[in-house]
């Protein structure tokens, strides 16, 4: 399917790595011109040109913290001026180390980890998005898509669990406040995804079980594990990316202000 993408312009954050990394490549093989935005240069270089040079497109690297005002709107007149215009923006950055002080009981979560998550990921979305947003008007087309996570869905991350809902909120309003000037707003949900750090951790977790690295994922993923999926395997990134590579498309244009599930059908609850 032509997705109708060639010659349109992108931003990544959080696209040195991981999913981010993954829907950058996506983009790219789609015809994208993609910025790619991380905090530290010399990894966004490496992907920059791995991606460039795999995908035969134009991957640029621009170095930006989302948590800074200032750095944001750099980035992304920098990238505008660059490309000619701005029309894509992914939101897949999020805070060093992830969210994980927030995780347990309440008397263990720090302030500080707290701020810093929210201020990463779903304040910097709101930052970049204020920022790209001017571009998609003046292009007359447009779409956002925060890539969040289904801790949203699940109790035990105070932090991780709260700024993924967050985001979900964010895709709704947006959206209603954008559909006019053409600009769709949506939300992906990834569950635990296979990325370039998956081999060493299912290798440790192997040993922990004296089994083999494929044996352990699949007694992780099957569907009466506690994190077992429909799919009975983990997903991988790339499969995140070709669902956000659709929402960034010319054919989405029914689909704003949604939530999409990419877990490989996780849980057992029934959502209307």
């Amino acid at each position: 399917m032509d997705l109708g993408l060639k010659g349109k312009h992108a931003i990544v954050t959080g696209g040195s790595l991981g999913i981010g990394k993954a829907i950058a490549r996506e983009l790219a093989r789609e015809g994208v011109n993609v910025a790619i935005v991380a905090r530290k240069k010399e990894a966004l270089d490496a992907a920059a040109k791995e991606l460039s040079a795999e995908t035969g497109g134009r991957v640029i690297g621009l170095v930006a913290d989302v948590t800074s005002k200032e750095q944001v709107e750099a980035m992304v007149a920098e990238a505008a001026r660059q490309f000619g215009g701005l029309h894509i923006l992914v939101n897949s950055g999020s805070a060093p180390g992830g969210s994980t002080n927030a995780v347990g009981p309440i008397e263990t979560v720090i302030d500080e980890d707290l701020l810093l998550d929210f201020n990463t990921k779903y304040v910097g979305a709101l930052r970049c998005a204020r920022a790209a947003i001017p571009h998609m008007k003046k292009a007359g087309w447009g779409r956002i898509i925060n890539i969040s996570g289904t801790n949203a869905r699940n109790a035990g991350n105070l932090s991780g669990g709260a700024r993924n809902a967050s985001l979900v909120h964010m895709a709704k309003t947006l959206a209603v406040q954008l559909g006019r000037f053409g600009i769709t707003v949506n939300c992906v949900h990834p569950g635990t995804t296979r990325t370039e750090r998956t081999p060493s951790l299912l290798a440790k977790q192997a040993a922990q079980l004296g089994v083999t690295p494929e044996e352990a994922e699949k007694r992780t993923y099957a569907p009466d594990a506690p994190r077992g999926n429909a799919i009975c395997r983990m997903v991988d990134a790339s499969e995140v990316a070709f669902v956000t590579a659709f929402l960034a498309s010319d054919k989405s244009w029914a689909i704003s202000g949604e939530l999409v599930v990419a877990t490989g059908g996780a849980g057992r609850s029934v959502y209307y």
